[in-house]
């Protein structure tokens, strides 16, 4: 089955108007930059970023309704030469059907208690971090602390932390943006000793319910890559939406 195009919501209408207008202003100050692949694809990854002293929230929206993600007080875009494998993936949370193994990943996780608060930078989070990039992205500086303050930690969104624990113990964080209408799911670590549970599933599945209850429309997921196993299991939580060049498209 092919992707299939949406009929333009009046909605992505709007967000495609106004990033038009907002494109023109901010491309005099975007650079261009190339680093090898951070989610190691045997490509050089080239992207184009802007650092912002400030953004409203609805400007946030539109730029990640085309496509761009937040790392710190700038936002990028992919444009390598020799892959396109990097796909923005979007939920509307009010559309979300778990299929059974998402469903056993909530039934498994009730006993944890789930917590939204402000972003914290104490030694419990660092050293959780800490420990899941070692043992899942074991690469020199890769370390929570720069995580924290260089990736997390910005002046343009409203950036809070969706907690998970087992009674007094931390298992897992997730950094989220939150606007009047878009979530921005932006990294999500946990115990790695814990694998069994799913917990990468229970965080969407979290998150699409705090939309819910927010009355949020649309959840911002980063991309989606088919050939990175820990990015595309976010395909699986149908239905979703996919930016294919300009337009977003129902996902298989």
């Amino acid at each position: 089955m092919k992707n299939l195009p949406l009929q333009s919501s009046e909605y992505d209408q709007w967000c495609q108007r106004e990033y038009a207008v907002l494109r023109e202003k901010i491309e005099p100050y975007a650079v261009e930059m190339t680093i090898p692949c951070p989610y190691g694809l045997p490509h050089t990854a080239r992207f184009s970023q802007a650092l912002f002293d400030r953004l409203t929230d609805r400007q946030l929206e539109i730029l990640l309704a085309a496509g761009y993600r937040r790392n710190g007080n700038s936002l990028y875009t992919m444009h390598c030469w020799d892959c396109q494998a990097c796909v923005p993936i979007r939920l509307r949370p009010d559309q979300l059907r778990p299929n059974r193994s998402q469903r056993r990943a909530w039934k498994r996780n009730q006993d944890l208690a789930v917590s939204l608060g402000e972003l914290q930078l104490d030694l419990e989070h660092l050293e959780l971090c800490d420990l899941f990039l070692r043992t899942r992205y074991p690469r020199e500086h890769n370390r929570a602390y720069g995580y924290y303050g260089e990736f997390f930690r910005n002046g343009i969104a409203d950036t809070r932390q969706l907690q998970f624990r087992l009674g007094d113990r931390l298992l897992g964080a997730s950094i989220i943006d939150i606007g009047q209408n878009f979530m921005n799911a932006v990294y999500f670590y946990f115990d790695p000793g814990e694998a069994r549970r799913s917990l990468g599933a229970f965080n969407i599945l979290s998150l699409a319910g705090l939309c819910r209850e927010l009355g949020i429309g649309y959840l911002y997921l980063g991309y989606c890559i088919a050939e990175a196993r820990a990015m595309r299991y976010k395909a699986a939580f149908k239905p979703h939406q996919l930016l294919l060049g300009e337009r977003w498209v129902e996902g298989q």
